[in-house]
C-alpha cells in the first residue's frame, strides 16, 4: 500500500444510498481535494416486515451520525422507478435517513445519480463496476467495496469533490464567466 503524505482532513462527510433491502453508508474525512475513508458498509434490513425495516433503518444511520459525528450528510436522490411500489418503499427509506440525520444535527445534501457518477467516474452514464473500480482508486481501498457501500462513497465524494470548488468558480454558467 501507497506511503500518503500526511494531510490534515478537517471534514467529516456520511454519505448514503438508500435502498428499501439494503442501504449502503460511508462515513469520509476530507479537504475538499484528499478524502480518506473512515468506516462504510451496508444496513441489510430485507428479511424483516416493512415497518420495521423503516425503523431499523433510521436507527442504525442514528447510530453511525451519534458514533462519528458528520459534518455533512449526502444522500442520493430519488431515480425514475419504474414500479410506483418500489418508487414508494425507495422514498420511504429516503425519510428514514433524512430524518436521522437531521435529528443528529447534520445538514443534509442532496445528489442526483448522474451527478455523483459524473464526479466520481467522469461521465453520468457510468457502470456499477467503473463506480466501484474509481471509490477503490481515489481512497486507495485494498479490496473493491460492493455496490452500495460503492456508491454511499461515491456520494460522500461527490459531496467532497463539491467542497472543494470555491463557489464563485461553482457558479460559473460556462467558462467564459469563470474569474480565477
Amino acid at each position: 500500500m501507497p506511503i500518503l503524505p500526511a494531510v490534515t482532513l478537517r471534514h467529516r462527510i456520511l454519505g448514503i444510498d438508500p435502498g428499501s433491502r439494503n442501504t449502503g453508508f460511508a462515513v469520509i474525512d476530507t479537504d475538499g481535494h484528499h478524502s480518506r475513508r473512515v468506516v462504510s458498509g451496508c444496513i441489510r434490513v430485507g428479511g424483516e416486515p416493512w415497518p420495521a425495516r423503516l425503523g431499523l433503518i433510521f436507527d442504525r444511520v442514528a447510530e453511525i451520525v451519534t458514533e462519528h459525528r458528520p459534518h455533512d450528510m449526502a444522500v442520493e436522490q430519488l431515480i425514475f422507478a419504474r414500479d410506483p411500489t418500489a418508487a414508494l418503499k425507495i422514498g420511504q427509506a429516503r425519510g428514514a435517513v433524512l430524518c436521522a440525520g437531521l435529528k443528529g444535527g447534520v445538514t443534509v445534501h442532496e445528489y442526483s445519480p448522474k451527478t455523483v457518477k459524473l464526479a466520481v467516474v467522469g461521465t453520468g452514464a457510468a457502470e456499477k463496476s467503473q463506480v466501484q473500480h474509481m471509490v477503490r482508486v481515489l481512497l486507495t481501498l485494498p479490496d473493491e467495496p460492493g455496490e452500495d457501500e460503492a456508491d454511499a462513497l461515491a456520494i460522500a465524494l461527490c459531496h467532497a469533490h463539491s467542497m472543494g470548488i470555491p463557489a464563485r468558480k461553482r457558479a460559473a454558467a460556462s467558462w467564459r464567466d469563470w474569474r480565477p
